[in-house]
Parts: structure tokens; sequence; C-alpha cells
């Protein structure tokens, strides 16, 4: 698993609307005006492909922060 600023990185590049650099380890995702459904099946998307991880939509909603999201697909590597 990578490190949680190399997770970030990932997530920035895959979500055309955030500036590189807007998102922290304590960033509440949900709570981004910019954050939709679709970012959830983006970041679903990127832990299968890049951590071979599956998550479901149940949970992202148990995380609050990025760091929970980093914090699930590290256990399950």
């Amino acid at each position: 698993m990578d490190d949680i600023s190399v997770f970030i990185r990932k997530i920035e590049s895959e979500i055309e609307e955030l500036t590189p650099g807007t998102l922290k380890p304590e960033t509440h995702y949900r709570e981004l005006p910019e954050w939709s459904s679709m970012h959830a099946l983006i970041l679903i998307a990127l832990s299968e492909t890049e951590y071979d991880v599956s998550l479901s939509g149940e949970d992202l909603r148990k995380c609050e922060t990025l760091r929970d999201v980093h914090t699930l697909i590290s256990t399950r590597t």
C-alpha cells in the first residue's frame, strides 16, 4: 500500500475538479463541494485497480476522512 500522500495524489489526479494539493489526510471527502456519487465510484475503481481491494458504498459511508479510507484499504491488502 502506498503512503497516504501518494494515495491522495492518485485521488486528486482522478477527480478533475480538484486542484492538486487540495486534499489532506484529515479531509472529510464527502463534505467537499465537488464530491458526488460519481466520485465515490472513481474511488472504488481506484481501490480495485491500484490496490486490488474491493470497496463498497457502505465501506465509504463508514469512512469519515481520506485517512480512514487509506487505513481501510491498507487493512485489506
